[in-house]
Protein backbone atom coordinates (compact mmCIF):
# COMPACT_ATOMS: atom_id res chain seq x y z
CA UNK A 1 0.00 0.00 0.00
CA UNK A 2 1.23 3.49 -0.86
CA UNK A 3 1.47 5.61 2.31
CA UNK A 4 -0.81 8.60 1.68
CA UNK A 5 0.12 10.53 4.83
CA UNK A 6 -3.05 12.67 4.83
CA UNK A 7 -4.76 14.01 7.94
CA UNK A 8 -8.26 12.87 8.79
CA UNK A 9 -10.92 14.00 11.26
CA UNK A 10 -12.14 10.93 13.11
CA UNK A 11 -15.79 10.20 12.29
CA UNK A 12 -16.07 6.54 11.28
CA UNK A 13 -16.08 3.30 13.22
CA UNK A 14 -13.45 1.37 11.28
CA UNK A 15 -12.78 -1.22 10.07
CA UNK A 16 -16.33 -2.07 9.05
CA UNK A 17 -17.20 -5.77 9.14
CA UNK A 18 -16.87 -8.05 6.13
CA UNK A 19 -19.68 -10.60 6.34
CA UNK A 20 -20.61 -13.70 4.31
CA UNK A 21 -24.10 -13.83 2.80
CA UNK A 22 -24.45 -17.60 2.75
CA UNK A 23 -28.24 -17.92 2.60
CA UNK A 24 -28.62 -15.29 -0.12
CA UNK A 25 -25.75 -16.84 -2.10
CA UNK A 26 -27.51 -20.24 -2.00
CA UNK A 27 -30.78 -18.66 -3.07
CA UNK A 28 -29.12 -16.89 -6.03
CA UNK A 29 -26.86 -19.79 -7.00
CA UNK A 30 -23.64 -17.88 -6.29
CA UNK A 31 -20.66 -19.79 -4.93
CA UNK A 32 -19.36 -17.10 -2.57
CA UNK A 33 -21.04 -13.80 -1.68
CA UNK A 34 -19.93 -11.24 0.92
CA UNK A 35 -20.92 -7.72 1.99
CA UNK A 36 -18.69 -4.93 3.29
CA UNK A 37 -20.83 -3.28 5.97
CA UNK A 38 -20.17 0.38 5.27
CA UNK A 39 -23.69 1.03 6.48
CA UNK A 40 -22.04 0.63 9.90
CA UNK A 41 -19.55 3.51 9.69
CA UNK A 42 -21.49 4.95 12.61
CA UNK A 43 -22.10 8.65 11.89
CA UNK A 44 -25.84 9.44 12.16
CA UNK A 45 -26.89 5.96 10.96
CA UNK A 46 -23.73 5.51 8.89
CA UNK A 47 -23.16 5.15 5.16
CA UNK A 48 -20.30 5.35 2.71
CA UNK A 49 -19.93 9.16 2.76
CA UNK A 50 -18.54 9.08 6.31
CA UNK A 51 -15.22 7.78 4.97
CA UNK A 52 -14.97 10.69 2.55
CA UNK A 53 -16.00 13.23 5.17
CA UNK A 54 -13.08 12.29 7.44
CA UNK A 55 -10.69 13.78 4.89
CA UNK A 56 -12.99 16.60 3.75
CA UNK A 57 -13.53 17.77 7.35
CA UNK A 58 -9.79 17.71 8.01
CA UNK A 59 -9.19 19.90 4.98
CA UNK A 60 -12.04 22.26 5.94
CA UNK A 61 -10.69 22.71 9.44
CA UNK A 62 -7.20 23.25 8.04
CA UNK A 63 -8.63 26.12 6.03
CA UNK A 64 -10.29 27.51 9.21
CA UNK A 65 -13.78 27.06 7.74
CA UNK A 66 -16.74 27.65 10.03
CA UNK A 67 -19.41 26.44 7.58
CA UNK A 68 -19.85 23.46 5.26
CA UNK A 69 -22.05 23.63 2.17
CA UNK A 70 -23.09 20.74 -0.03
CA UNK A 71 -25.96 19.59 -2.22
CA UNK A 72 -28.02 16.53 -3.02
CA UNK A 73 -31.46 15.03 -3.54
CA UNK A 74 -34.31 15.54 -1.08
CA UNK A 75 -33.50 12.39 0.91
CA UNK A 76 -29.74 12.54 0.35
CA UNK A 77 -27.70 10.27 2.62
CA UNK A 78 -24.64 12.36 1.77
CA UNK A 79 -26.33 15.52 3.03
CA UNK A 80 -27.49 13.81 6.23
CA UNK A 81 -23.95 12.60 6.96
CA UNK A 82 -22.47 16.02 6.11
CA UNK A 83 -24.85 17.68 8.57
CA UNK A 84 -23.82 15.18 11.24
CA UNK A 85 -20.11 15.68 10.51
CA UNK A 86 -20.54 19.45 10.78
CA UNK A 87 -22.29 19.09 14.14
CA UNK A 88 -19.53 16.82 15.45
CA UNK A 89 -16.84 19.31 14.34
CA UNK A 90 -18.69 22.36 15.68
CA UNK A 91 -19.34 23.83 12.22
CA UNK A 92 -22.44 25.29 10.61
CA UNK A 93 -23.95 23.42 7.66
CA UNK A 94 -25.92 24.55 4.60
CA UNK A 95 -27.66 21.90 2.50
CA UNK A 96 -29.02 22.73 -0.96
CA UNK A 97 -31.70 20.12 -1.65
CA UNK A 98 -33.30 19.61 -5.05
CA UNK A 99 -37.03 20.26 -5.29
CA UNK A 100 -39.57 21.44 -2.72
CA UNK A 101 -39.89 20.69 0.99
CA UNK A 102 -42.22 17.78 1.81
CA UNK A 103 -45.53 18.66 3.52
CA UNK A 104 -44.08 17.14 6.69
CA UNK A 105 -40.37 16.58 7.34
CA UNK A 106 -39.52 12.89 7.27
CA UNK A 107 -36.59 10.56 6.65
CA UNK A 108 -33.29 12.33 6.06
CA UNK A 109 -34.96 15.76 5.86
CA UNK A 110 -36.12 15.35 9.45
CA UNK A 111 -32.61 14.23 10.45
CA UNK A 112 -31.03 17.17 8.59
CA UNK A 113 -33.18 19.52 10.68
CA UNK A 114 -32.44 17.64 13.90
CA UNK A 115 -28.70 17.94 13.17
CA UNK A 116 -29.03 21.71 12.84
CA UNK A 117 -28.50 22.14 9.11
CA UNK A 118 -29.83 25.15 7.22
CA UNK A 119 -31.79 23.80 4.26
CA UNK A 120 -32.08 25.73 0.99
CA UNK A 121 -34.62 24.31 -1.48
CA UNK A 122 -34.18 24.69 -5.23
CA UNK A 123 -37.94 24.93 -6.00
CA UNK A 124 -37.45 23.83 -9.61
CA UNK A 125 -34.53 26.18 -10.29
CA UNK A 126 -31.17 25.00 -11.58
CA UNK A 127 -29.55 23.28 -8.55
CA UNK A 128 -26.10 24.52 -9.58
CA UNK A 129 -27.32 28.14 -9.60
CA UNK A 130 -29.06 27.80 -6.24
CA UNK A 131 -25.95 26.18 -4.75
CA UNK A 132 -23.72 28.98 -6.06
CA UNK A 133 -26.09 31.66 -4.77
CA UNK A 134 -26.27 30.02 -1.33
CA UNK A 135 -22.48 29.82 -1.21
CA UNK A 136 -22.06 33.48 -2.19
CA UNK A 137 -24.71 34.64 0.27
CA UNK A 138 -23.00 32.80 3.15
CA UNK A 139 -19.57 34.06 2.13
CA UNK A 140 -20.77 37.65 1.74
CA UNK A 141 -22.20 37.49 5.28
CA UNK A 142 -18.68 36.86 6.60
CA UNK A 143 -18.78 33.10 7.00
CA UNK A 144 -15.75 31.00 6.06
CA UNK A 145 -17.38 28.44 3.80
CA UNK A 146 -15.92 25.11 2.68
CA UNK A 147 -17.56 23.62 -0.40
CA UNK A 148 -18.19 19.88 -0.52
CA UNK A 149 -19.21 18.63 -3.99
CA UNK A 150 -22.14 16.34 -4.69
CA UNK A 151 -21.43 12.98 -3.06
CA UNK A 152 -18.20 14.26 -1.53
CA UNK A 153 -16.55 13.29 -4.81
CA UNK A 154 -13.42 15.41 -4.90
CA UNK A 155 -9.84 14.10 -4.84
CA UNK A 156 -9.75 14.84 -1.09
CA UNK A 157 -12.95 12.91 -0.37
CA UNK A 158 -12.05 10.06 -2.70
CA UNK A 159 -9.04 9.26 -0.53
CA UNK A 160 -11.54 7.72 1.89
CA UNK A 161 -12.16 4.87 -0.55
CA UNK A 162 -8.52 4.39 -1.42
CA UNK A 163 -8.13 3.76 2.31
CA UNK A 164 -11.20 1.49 2.22
CA UNK A 165 -9.54 -0.65 -0.42
CA UNK A 166 -6.49 -0.95 1.83
CA UNK A 167 -8.79 -1.91 4.70
CA UNK A 168 -10.49 -4.56 2.56
CA UNK A 169 -7.11 -6.03 1.61
CA UNK A 170 -6.13 -6.17 5.28
CA UNK A 171 -9.21 -8.32 5.91
CA UNK A 172 -7.70 -10.97 3.62
CA UNK A 173 -10.40 -10.43 1.02
CA UNK A 174 -9.72 -12.26 -2.23
CA UNK A 175 -12.64 -11.51 -4.51
CA UNK A 176 -13.17 -11.82 -8.25
CA UNK A 177 -15.69 -8.98 -8.31
CA UNK A 178 -16.54 -5.96 -6.18
CA UNK A 179 -19.97 -4.50 -7.06
CA UNK A 180 -21.27 -1.18 -5.76
CA UNK A 181 -23.88 1.47 -6.41
CA UNK A 182 -22.31 4.33 -8.36
CA UNK A 183 -23.67 7.83 -8.95
CA UNK A 184 -21.35 10.79 -8.33
CA UNK A 185 -18.47 8.39 -9.09
CA UNK A 186 -16.25 9.12 -6.11
CA UNK A 187 -16.57 5.82 -4.27
CA UNK A 188 -15.86 3.84 -7.42
CA UNK A 189 -12.94 6.10 -8.35
CA UNK A 190 -11.41 5.59 -4.91
CA UNK A 191 -11.74 1.82 -5.18
CA UNK A 192 -10.18 1.88 -8.67
CA UNK A 193 -7.18 3.93 -7.52
CA UNK A 194 -6.92 1.85 -4.36
CA UNK A 195 -7.07 -1.39 -6.34
CA UNK A 196 -4.09 -0.32 -8.39
CA UNK A 197 -2.15 0.66 -5.26
CA UNK A 198 -2.99 -2.69 -3.63
CA UNK A 199 -2.39 -4.81 -6.72
CA UNK A 200 -6.02 -6.04 -6.68
CA UNK A 201 -6.68 -8.02 -9.87
CA UNK A 202 -10.45 -8.47 -9.65
CA UNK A 203 -13.20 -6.47 -11.32
CA UNK A 204 -14.77 -3.35 -9.82
CA UNK A 205 -18.28 -2.99 -11.22
CA UNK A 206 -20.24 0.21 -10.72
CA UNK A 207 -24.02 -0.23 -10.88
CA UNK A 208 -25.31 3.12 -12.11
CA UNK A 209 -28.29 4.43 -10.15
CA UNK A 210 -29.08 7.43 -12.35
CA UNK A 211 -26.77 7.97 -15.35
CA UNK A 212 -25.90 6.40 -18.72
CA UNK A 213 -22.99 4.01 -18.42
CA UNK A 214 -20.65 5.84 -20.78
CA UNK A 215 -21.17 9.16 -19.00
CA UNK A 216 -20.46 7.56 -15.62
CA UNK A 217 -17.36 5.76 -16.96
CA UNK A 218 -15.94 9.11 -18.05
CA UNK A 219 -16.73 10.69 -14.69
CA UNK A 220 -15.11 7.87 -12.71
CA UNK A 221 -12.02 7.85 -14.94
CA UNK A 222 -11.64 11.62 -14.63
CA UNK A 223 -12.01 11.52 -10.84
CA UNK A 224 -9.53 8.64 -10.59
CA UNK A 225 -7.01 10.56 -12.71
CA UNK A 226 -7.44 13.76 -10.67
CA UNK A 227 -7.06 11.86 -7.40
CA UNK A 228 -3.95 9.98 -8.53
CA UNK A 229 -2.38 13.26 -9.67
CA UNK A 230 -3.36 14.93 -6.38
CA UNK A 231 -1.56 12.17 -4.46
CA UNK A 232 1.39 11.84 -6.82
CA UNK A 233 0.48 8.27 -7.76
CA UNK A 234 1.58 6.89 -11.15
CA UNK A 235 -0.50 5.60 -14.03
CA UNK A 236 -3.32 6.69 -16.31
CA UNK A 237 -7.06 6.10 -15.99
CA UNK A 238 -9.24 6.03 -19.11
CA UNK A 239 -13.00 5.42 -19.49
CA UNK A 240 -12.40 2.07 -21.20
CA UNK A 241 -10.66 0.91 -18.02
CA UNK A 242 -13.75 1.57 -15.87
CA UNK A 243 -16.52 -1.03 -15.62
CA UNK A 244 -20.07 0.31 -15.31
CA UNK A 245 -23.50 -1.04 -16.15
CA UNK A 246 -26.73 0.92 -16.49
CA UNK A 247 -28.90 -2.19 -16.95
CA UNK A 248 -30.59 -1.77 -13.57
CA UNK A 249 -31.91 1.80 -13.68
CA UNK A 250 -35.52 0.62 -13.58
CA UNK A 251 -37.85 3.59 -13.24
CA UNK A 252 -34.97 5.91 -12.40
CA UNK A 253 -33.41 7.41 -9.31
CA UNK A 254 -35.40 6.71 -6.12
CA UNK A 255 -38.21 5.04 -8.11
CA UNK A 256 -39.19 1.86 -6.26
CA UNK A 257 -40.59 -0.78 -8.61
CA UNK A 258 -41.17 -4.53 -8.41
CA UNK A 259 -37.48 -5.43 -8.86
CA UNK A 260 -36.42 -3.02 -6.11
CA UNK A 261 -39.08 -4.41 -3.76
CA UNK A 262 -37.94 -7.95 -4.52
CA UNK A 263 -34.31 -7.07 -3.71
CA UNK A 264 -35.33 -5.39 -0.44
CA UNK A 265 -37.41 -8.42 0.56
CA UNK A 266 -34.71 -10.94 -0.40
CA UNK A 267 -31.99 -9.24 1.65
CA UNK A 268 -34.28 -8.70 4.63
CA UNK A 269 -35.69 -12.24 4.74
CA UNK A 270 -32.53 -14.16 3.90
CA UNK A 271 -29.89 -12.13 5.77
CA UNK A 272 -31.66 -9.62 8.04
CA UNK A 273 -30.16 -6.73 6.05
CA UNK A 274 -32.20 -3.62 5.36
CA UNK A 275 -31.56 -1.95 2.01
CA UNK A 276 -31.99 1.73 1.16
CA UNK A 277 -34.95 1.96 -1.27
CA UNK A 278 -33.25 4.77 -3.24
CA UNK A 279 -30.45 2.50 -4.43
Amino acid sequence: MVELGLDRFHLADLPTPLEPLGRLADELGIADLWVKRDDQTGLAFGGNKTRKLEFLLSEALGETADTLITTGAVQSNHCRQTAAAAAKAGLECILVLRGDPPPQANGNVLLDQLLGAQIVWTHGQDPADVYENAYRTAKDSGRRVYRIPYGGSSPTGIVGYIEAMHELASQNADFDLIALASSSGGTQAGLVVGARAEGFKGRILGISVDRPAQELRSTVADLARQTAEHLGLPGAFEPNMIEVTDDYLGGGYAAVGDLERDAIHRFARSEGLLLDPVY
